[in-house]
């Protein structure tokens, strides 16, 4: 009686209206709602982890964290899912991949996230002074309205006739996310402010200068390259307390990692440069452990990869298979679309590969196939690929192109009828 009656005031000091609130729950009947549950402090159980820049998905309630393009948070479900590994196929000459990459580490700095950069070409700190500068008051709705005047044609200012059915399909959202704290446009044309990245707080892993000192671990099917960074991130997750083995940490963070140029020849690997290669090679072995230890902490990791140099395509399946969510990027430059009228609003296309499966028994496809990327004055844009129809002014001067240049040519019938000047015109 004496140490119910110690807790119950233990429990009230200096909160006035306890004894009514006492009242209130021993009158409560299991039809009754219950309100909010506050993270473990009534001993009902834990809460979902509120984390700055981070959001639970509607789909599984897993942790999302943004990947610096609002547009391909939404074609990826939302986000990336924290504990997960997203893989950046690079495009062939490494134009635009980086342009992600960046997007990827800015979106941490803005959003308070502790940052993990590992090259062996660029030293992470120039890498982090050419990351875009963040959009974050209302300058985003100028930005976007500039760009779509710029790009705009008087081509593009006619009603498409034939293609009709594009004005039925869902759009790619390219206003702000609902939540303000989730999701941020960049400016690519400005570097990201100073004073931000003296706020940051980020670790650096450049190759060449960990490649002299010896390991503390005896390397397994790895190369030393390899080996060196899986001790880094393995001992920053443990020391910061990604892992939750440090009860102090009262301050919760996500871990963004983010790697570049992973498989290249300057880490040492031989993938890119023979077509024999083990059942156990060093990249997907990497990738493996890599993998596990995302799962069990509070960290995202983005890798870029020259997978358009990987000799063996059985390793490149196999990569793809032990990375959580793949993005293909295919550049115009040096094709032929290059040069084609109707792909001169776009400078790429955007593949969605592969999205992960969390708490579900099949895995996720995105529904839009179709994808196009372009660099505007100021913004990385991802849309859909919309082609004039075979009305439109651009493809009818071409045809016609084609068809006078044609008919210059001697020939019998109706082109041997045109005389070089005059063709006919259908």
């Amino acid at each position: 009686m004496a140490a119910a009656a110690k807790a119950t005031c233990g429990a009230g000091a200096g909160s006035p209206g306890s004894v009514a609130a006492a009242a209130d729950r021993s009158s409560a009947t299991s039809f009754q709602r219950r309100g909010p549950r506050a993270g473990g402090a009534d001993g009902r159980g834990p809460r979902l982890v509120s984390i700055a820049g981070t959001r639970p998905s509607v789909r599984n309630g897993q942790l999302l964290v943004s990947t610096g393009l609002p547009a391909l948070d939404q074609l990826l479900g939302g986000g990336l899912a924290v504990g997960t590994v997203l893989l950046i196929e690079e495009d062939k000459y490494d134009i635009y991949s980086p342009l992600l990459f960046k997007h990827f580490l800015a979106e941490g700095i803005v959003s308070g996230h502790t940052l993990l950069v590992a090259s062996a070409k660029e030293r992470p700190a120039g890498i982090l002074q050419e990351l875009p500068a963040p959009l974050l008051d209302d300058s985003y709705k100028r930005e976007l309205e500039e760009d779509e005047c710029n790009h705009k044609t008087p081509e593009s200012n006619v009603k498409m006739k034939i293609a009709w059915r594009y004005q039925l399909l869902p759009k790619i959202e390219v206003g702000p996310v609902a939540s303000s704290r989730f999701g941020h446009y960049y400016d690519t044309s400005k570097k990201i402010p100073q004073e931000l990245l003296e706020t940051a707080k980020w670790h650096e892993f450049f190759l060449p200068e960990k490649s002299s000192s010896p390991l503390s671990t005896e390397p397994c099917h790895l190369t030393h390259g390899y080996m060196k960074l899986l001790e880094f991130i393995k001992n920053i997750i443990s020391e910061e307390g990604f892992d939750g083995s440090n009860p102090q940490k009262t301050q919760k963070s996500i871990l963004r990692i983010g790697i570049q140029n992973l498989g290249s020849p300057l880490w040492g690997d031989d993938v890119c440069c023979t077509e024999t290669c083990g059942d156990r090679h060093s990249l997907t072995t990497f990738l493996y452990v890599l993998r596990g230890l995302m799962r069990a902490s509070l960290s995202v990791c983005t890798i870029t990869m020259p997978t358009h140099l990987i000799q063996n395509k059985s390793v490149t399946a196999r990569v793809i298979h032990l990375s959580d969510t793949v993005v293909g990027l295919e550049s115009f430059i040096g094709l032929e679309r290059e040069a084609n009228p109707l792909y001169k609003d776009y400078h790429g296309l955007i593949h969605i590969r592969q999205i992960p499966r969390l708490n579900n028994l099949i895995c996720d496809e995105s529904d839009v196939k179709d994808l196009a990327f372009k660099l505007k004055r100021k913004l990385f844009a991802i849309e859909r690929l919309h082609l004039p129809p075979d009305l439109s002014d651009s493809v009818s001067r071409w045809s016609k192109q084609d068809v006078a240049g044609s008919a210059r040519q001697p020939g019998l019938g109706c082109g041997g009828m045109a005389e070089g000047a005059r063709h006919l015109d259908f």
